[in-house]
């Protein structure tokens, strides 16, 4: 499957849109609150573990968008956005949204 942040794909004409298609995630447990205790402690630098968390709810968001385009018959998804958002009682837990859109595209070599 093929995901992108662009409208379309070089060398591979959409041939039909599935329509939009999505993908969240929640990281709780003070998860936030502990991140921006971090940045006042590091001032500036960065935090592995909290960027593998990171990482890990972006890459959990995408793998949920790419399951649900496949349900719908898509081979790939484009024009994808990210979006964080804070949210829950004192900012304690992190929303990851993946969105996109599902489309049917010809010459779409397999992605591994």
């Amino acid at each position: 499957m093929i995901l992108t942040t662009t409208p379309n794909i070089e060398g591979h004409t959409i041939l039909t849109y599935k329509g939009l298609v999505t993908g969240e995630t929640i990281i709780g447990a003070n998860f936030v609150k502990d991140f921006f205790a971090g940045i006042r402690d590091v001032f500036g630098g960065r935090s592995g573990s909290y960027e593998k968390v990171l990482r890990e709810a972006k890459d959990t968001a995408l793998r949920e968008l790419q399951e649900r385009a496949e349900e719908m018959g898509a081979n790939a998804v484009v024009g994808i956005d990210l979006d964080y958002e804070v949210m829950g009682n004192n900012g304690s837990m992190l929303m990851v949204t993946a969105s996109g859109t599902a489309v049917v595209v010809k010459n779409a070599a397999p992605q591994q």
